[in-house]
């Protein structure tokens, strides 16, 4: 038996609590890539157009051969969960309840009711084509609330991170951000086509359109006022982001195997979303704190995405298959034709 005297300095540093000063060097290699990446998607989205979360995670992906180093896998896993976390929480600081009563009782049914029955769409269909419960909820998610960040967002209430479950989080990215593009250019001719006014297009194309920029962009392409009724009502659909994250994490927890350590019954980012929401929607928050918090949720949520990517491998992405674009193009199919059929037959 050895002599604890004669133990060595690397086991005795082994055994106690890391300092803030060697956590910080064991998270700064995988970290600081994952910044450069979202600086470098950034300045790429800046110059060309192109969504930052699209070539965030296109860059990351390329640069997979970084996960298999023991240097930066630390780091990678910190940008990919407590990033994350934070920057859907700091969503909580753009949503307030005076919001919904602006908008009315009729558009906020139609907006719940779609983003429910084309998650619903998405779960049977799923089932349906062999893809299983948990991929059909992170794809009519992804479609019905706010694309990328709710892929994010529902992928993190898994128990159980497997590669397999980060591979299906890095397509559903991929997939609806490229489809939110192609609706961007789309939706406002199929809305002018279907005789809609400024305000009902407005309301379409921020209830179908997956991510903030691509709505904004298509809005304010047909007219101020409906960039900013799209705008608004894509904000209506982020509150829903809480609701389905929270129904999701109680659902997944009990699919969960006892060998794996359960996701908490309450997440706690969805917590902090909720408790800020409130915050806006009981004070005044200073406008200048509300663009920091969306500008340090959006950096977050790139840091988080290119992370992510950075782990997950091509090859294996391929492999999740033709049924699964399927699933997602029907998914995003549904949503439009719901909310279009809702417009031009009964009015809002």
């Amino acid at each position: 038996m050895p002599d604890p005297s004669t133990a060595s300095p690397e086991l005795e540093r082994d055994s106690r609590p890391m300092t803030m000063r060697e956590r910080w060097q064991t998270l700064f290699p995988g970290l600081s890539v994952t910044v450069l990446i979202a600086l470098a998607s950034a300045f790429l989205s800046e110059h060309y157009g192109a969504p930052a979360m699209l070539l965030a995670i296109l860059i990351g992906l390329a640069l997979h051969f970084l996960a298999e180093d023991p240097k930066t896998a630390a780091g990678l896993d910190f940008a990919s969960r407590t990033v994350l976390r934070l920057g859907i929480a700091l969503l909580g600081l753009r949503v307030s309840v005076a919001m919904f009563a602006e908008l009315g009782a009729a558009v906020i049914a139609m907006i719940v009711g779609a983003v429910l029955l084309t998650i619903l769409f998405g779960i049977l269909a799923s089932r349906l084509s062999g893809q299983g419960t948990q991929f059909g909820v992170l794809t009519g998610g992804a479609v019905a609330i706010c694309g990328a960040s709710a892929a994010l967002a529902i992928s993190a209430t898994l128990g159980n991170r497997s590669k397999e479950a980060d591979q299906q989080m890095v397509f559903t990215v991929i997939g609806v951000t490229m489809l939110s593009t192609l609706a961007m250019i789309f939706y406002p001719i199929l809305a002018s086509l279907a005789g809609l006014d400024d305000h009902q297009t407005g309301i379409f194309l921020g209830s179908t359109i997956h991510d903030v920029a691509q709505v904004a962009g298509a809005g304010f392409s047909v007219s101020v006022p409906a960039g900013e009724t799209a705008v608004f009502v894509k904000l209506i659909r982020v509150t829903m982001l809480a609701p389905v994250v929270l129904v999701a994490a109680l659902a997944f927890r009990r699919t969960v195997s006892g060998d794996v350590k359960r996701p908490p019954l309450l997440p706690g980012f969805v917590v902090a979303f909720l408790l800020l929401a409130a915050l806006n929607s009981l004070v005044s928050i200073p406008p200048l704190v509300g663009e920091w918090a969306g500008m340090i949720s959006r950096w977050a949520l790139l840091v988080a995405i290119a992370a992510v990517g950075v782990k997950t491998s091509l090859p294996e992405v391929f492999k999740i298959g033709g049924r699964a674009i399927g699933l997602l193009v029907a998914d995003t199919v549904f949503l439009a034709a719901l909310v279009l059929a809702v417009l031009v037959f009964v009015g809002l």
